[in-house]
């Protein structure tokens, strides 16, 4: 059983605990020669860089990459980060540890957020997409993938049951918007919504690792998805032509812009729409990711990789505001003092 996580180790400690191999490599010093066993280890937590220097010849060669491995080292600061200098590395029995413990997963339920998604799919009023969606999130092929698929591989949901969170959260999105813009079409939007990304079912790997698959690589989620949802239209005996041109339209365009892998531009509502709530859902949930991160210095977060900035801690920055300042100041004398205008109490 793990007991010790990345998200706790500290600089000096000494380490024996459970790892996933993400990857491995020995690598070469050009200043001196010098070779080592690099490493980058994982678990539900996060990840952390480890090196070998000694006998790593025939310890590498015990284990690959998405093994589990027993480390045994010391944690040090390096550049600022924490890495680990490994002593001992060893290959793992298997039932020596629980998967769970090395793959982030969702907080949420993910047989109540299954529910929420066919709920949802049970109240569209268009029978031709109520039947498609129907035949894509009851597919016993497909179901369970969706609920285990991340939504990414980094930048946001990336975690196990990701893609089934962020695509009932953007449903809620969804319903918000629809009544706020009644011209929408809101079966189309919800269309649009369970199915521009259900390819990443496909394109993403994360039995005992996340990473593309072969497909994933050479094909990508928007065509994969495509794929999938052409098969289940030519399936529907007198599918509407122009509703699924429509569809297809919604899956190909939803990254926005051609310098985001959209093949195609949204052109029109409902297209525009789904681009819009998907990419406020996952700008929010890797914002997330990062203000709950150990990363950066003082009020200050690490550099965000999806919005390509380091993040205020706002609730830090305002602890340390104006209104605590005043708080601890000496009382002046009654006497003596000023009257004070545009007060204020910051509330946590």
């Amino acid at each position: 059983m793990k007991l010790l996580f990345i998200a706790d180790l500290k600089d000096g400690q000494q380490v024996s605990s459970l790892f996933l191999v993400s990857s491995k490599e020995i690598r070469t010093s050009a200043k001196s020669g010098r070779s080592w066993l690099q490493l980058e280890l994982s678990d539900r937590t996060g990840r952390i860089d480890g090196k070998m220097w000694d006998r790593f010849e025939d310890a590498g060669a015990l284990f690959g990459c998405d093994d589990i491995v027993k480390v045994q080292g010391r944690a040090k600061m390096y550049n600022d980060q924490i890495e680990l200098t490994v002593e001992q590395v060893l290959p793992a029995q298997e039932g020596d540890y629980d998967l769970a413990d090395f793959f982030p997963h969702t907080k949420e339920d993910v047989e109540k957020l299954y529910a929420k998604l066919r709920d949802a799919v049970s109240k569209a009023g268009n029978p031709w997409i109520k039947r498609l969606l129907t035949s894509v999130v009851e597919d016993p092929a497909v179901a369970p993938k969706l609920k285990r698929a991340p939504a990414a591989m980094t930048m946001h949901h990336a975690f196990l049951g990701g893609l089934l969170e962020h695509t009932v959260s953007v449903i809620g999105l969804m319903q918000g918007v629809a009544q706020h813009y009644p011209e929408l079409d809101r079966d189309l939007l919800l269309a649009g919504v369970v199915l521009h990304d259900v390819g990443k079912t496909e394109e993403l790997s994360y039995a005992r690792g996340f990473g593309y698959t072969t497909e994933g690589q050479l094909i990508g989620h928007i065509a994969l998805g495509l794929g999938l949802v052409r098969r289940k239209i030519d399936a529907i005996p007198n599918f509407p032509r122009p509703l699924a041109v429509l569809i297809e339209h919604m899956i190909l365009s939803h990254h926005g812009s051609y310098e985001f892998g959209s093949p195609k531009l949204p052109q029109c509502r409902e297209a525009v729409a789904l681009h819009y709530l998907d990419d406020l859902d996952s700008k929010m949930a890797a914002m997330r990711a990062t203000l709950e991160g150990v990363g950066g210095e003082g009020e200050w977060t690490e550099r965000n990789p999806s919005l390509r900035r380091n993040l205020l801690r706002k609730d830090d920055f305002l602890s340390g505001g104006p209104a605590k300042k005043l708080a601890a100041a000496p009382a002046a004398a009654p006497a003596a003092a000023a009257p004070v205008q545009g007060s204020f109490t910051v509330k946590k």
